[in-house]
């Protein structure tokens, strides 16, 4: 009787729980502008010379704005060719890819606050237009575009995989003692939340200033709802951003993809690790999880700091001056330069995409890329079928076992003309290769939380930082050769070739900018 009783009170908790609701909610709105639109046909003459009107006009909008992907353009111009009449009504609820309104103002005050107080080093920057004039160019552009400048005095520590950043972030936890900033995509209750949360829980109430962030959508499934106002109460300043809720609106897109820790301003982790237990593998999904994460100690770690609290400031104003938070100058000594940087969909600047671009552009003997999404645009694409052409060695390693079966296959759209291109294409035979990571000619990476996909590059908040000629690059380099020894070559033959396997990989391709 208790075992039953256990199994309907379980099976009611599912038919009531929010991702439950959430889904029909938006499944109902999906009916009901079905219904919408198709009595609006019935009403084509009244309606369709309006209706096209509009559809000509969002058209011609949508055409002239520069800072719109053509590919963007290419699938709303369909859906004005396939739905005249109601094309235009679609545009105009969902074809803006920038976040509403009143959060753009709220975040560009807030840049306007907390960039300023980023400070660069000179000498950092100097030191590497005279190791790397090619490579200073990039960081020339991301320090006035982040606006996002480059340090030395910072030792950087790589982790190619989650399990081994775990401990290390638990060690600079315990170390706190003024302040923890923690910034996630996924918080998911599990074994590794519950280690990093009863840290926080007791650094919080020996008076140190504990900040989270997290995702609600990222979080919908693993978190009950309103968490936060758990860690509120336990004196953990938190929020979830950007909250879900059950309406079909493109403000829904912009998430808080970054992945942020940051100890006293001293000490920065950034990476493709969530606060989940299959990133660090003590829950199985999809085979082994393969991350990457990346440690910062010293001066750069405060831009980390600043780029937390410039998202705080715009969410949830802090009544203490952000100046508070800095911590004095370090100048570790350090063997490169490092340059932390974040993207924001509030700005018409693609700031991950162009520094991808400008890496794909400077390599001159080889490029490794481990992403686990390979949804590209066309200038992306171009850009590394011109690398391999011109006799740039270019790896992809991409998973071998799907965390999503659709994307899976739309990823897989793109083999063939990079494969012919003389791209070398890998899969990850152990299962889900989640790691963002990017080398250069053995002189220039890149560990962060940007995938190469539309949802990184156009929508969400990611964040990165770009290693020039630090001795962390021998590990990414050795941790790109592990992977490729438990990866599979991908062939021409393996990819969907013919006319129909053409037609199918065309029409993702032609539906991905819309998802």
């Amino acid at each position: 009787m208790g075992k039953t009783h256990r199994k309907i009170k379980e099976l009611f908790g599912l038919l009531f729980s929010r991702l439950v609701l959430t889904v029909a909610l938006l499944l109902a709105q999906v009916v009901w502008l079905f219904l919408l639109i198709s009595r609006l046909s019935d009403y084509r003459g009244i309606f369709g010379a309006g209706g096209v009107a509009l559809s000509v006009l969002m058209c011609i909008a949508l055409i002239r704005k520069d800072t719109t992907a053509p590919e963007f353009k290419i699938s709303w111009v369909l859906v004005f060719m396939v739905m005249p009449l109601q094309g235009g009504l679609l545009y105009l609820m969902w074809g803006d890819k920038r976040p509403a309104i009143p959060l753009r103002r709220r975040l560009e005050r807030a840049q306007a606050v907390l960039a300023p107080l980023r400070r660069g080093d000179p000498a950092a920057q100097a030191a590497l237009e005279a190791a790397n004039p090619r490579a200073a160019q990039t960081a020339r552009y991301l320090q006035k575009y982040g606006p996002c400048p480059v340090y030395g005095g910072t030792r950087a520590t790589y982790y190619p995989s989650g399990e081994d950043a775990f401990p290390d972030m638990l060690a600079a936890l315990e170390s706190a003692q003024r302040y923890i900033f923690i910034e996630t995509f996924i918080l998911g209750q599990g074994s590794m939340w519950e280690d990093i949360h009863e840290i926080l829980r007791r650094k919080a109430a020996s008076g140190l200033e504990v900040r989270v962030i997290y995702d609600d959508a990222g979080s919908l499934t693993v978190l009950p709802g309103r968490y936060w106002k758990q860690l509120e109460a336990e004196g953990i300043h938190a929020f979830a951003f950007n909250p879900f809720v059950p309406w079909l609106n493109l403000v829904m897109n912009n998430r808080d993809h970054r992945k942020i820790m940051v100890v006293d301003g001293a000490i920065a982790f950034t990476g493709g690790v969530n606060l989940a237990d299959e990133y660090i593998n003590r829950r199985q999904r999809f085979g082994y999880w393969k991350d990457s994460a990346v440690r910062l100690e010293g001066d750069a770690a405060w831009s980390f700091a600043t780029m937390f609290l410039e998202f705080w400031e715009a969410n949830r104003p802090a009544p203490l001056p952000a100046e508070r938070f800095r911590p004095a100058p370090l100048h570790l000594a350090g063997d490169g330069m490092v340059q932390p940087y974040c993207d924001s969909p509030v700005d018409r600047e693609c700031v991950a995409k162009n520094t991808y671009l400008d890496l794909i552009a400077q390599a001159q003997r080889s490029l490794f890329i481990a992403t686990p999404y390979l949804i590209l645009d066309n200038d992306t694409l171009t850009a590394l079928e011109l690398a391999a052409k011109r006799g740039v060695e270019v790896r992809i390693f991409t998973p071998g076992i799907p965390d999503k079966k659709l994307i899976y296959q739309l990823t897989r759209s793109y083999f063939p003309p990079l494969l012919k291109a003389g791209v070398k294409i890998y899969s990850y035979t152990p299962g889900f290769l989640h790691a963002k990571t990017w080398l250069v000619d053995d002189g220039v990476g890149v560990v962060g939380s940007v995938n190469l996909d539309y949802r990184s590059l156009y929508l969400h908040f990611e964040c990165g930082a770009v290693l020039y000629g630090c001795a962390a690059l021998a590990d990414i380099r050795r941790d790109f050769e592990e992977i490729l020894r438990d990866s599979a070559p991908v062939q021409l033959t393996d990819c969907r070739t013919g006319f129909v396997g053409g037609m199918v990989s065309a029409l993702l391709r032609v539906l991905a900018p819309l998802c």
